[in-house]
């Protein structure tokens, strides 16, 4: 397990609140938690739990698993990739919400396809997978391999 390296975790969710373009208080009322104890994550006094780091997550619209490497929660050599690639899909601005969730599920199934992450997501075994007839806005019909 990697070593807990509160600071940094803090400065990057400064950076990422930046980004969107919210201050500490709509962050802190957007993932449910409290102004002083977001504030203190950030300065790096706090260690936040995996559910405050998941709701932060999502309150910032970012991937829930490069907070938790940064917070030491996962092994960053060995989920390094995935979660990077995770995260830039889910930051494009040119993707749509639907988007995303298709392309990273066409990214699941090639993993899955090449022998990784199988253990990870269940949920590519009881039917999550990308449709035969799955459409983005109009753009051309992604067709699942394992369909």
């Amino acid at each position: 397990m990697a070593s807990l390296n509160v600071g940094n975790l803090g400065e990057y969710l400064r950076e990422q609140r930046r980004n969107a373009q919210l201050s500490l208080r709509q962050l802190a009322d957007a993932a449910g938690v409290s102004n002083p104890y977001l504030s203190q994550i950030e300065r790096g006094l706090r260690k936040p739990s995996a559910e405050v780091l998941q709701q932060v997550a999502k309150a910032l619209r970012i991937s829930a698993e490069t907070l938790y490497v940064r917070a030491g929660i996962l092994d960053a050599e060995r989920d390094r990739d995935d979660v990077e690639t995770r995260a830039v899909i889910l930051a494009d601005p040119s993707l749509n919400e639907r988007q995303k969730q298709v392309l990273l599920q066409v990214y699941e199934s090639f993993r899955k396809e090449n022998g990784f992450g199988a253990d990870e997501d269940a949920d590519a075994d009881s039917g999550a997978g990308v449709d035969a007839d799955a459409t983005v806005d109009g753009a051309e019909t992604v067709k699942n391999p394992h369909s």
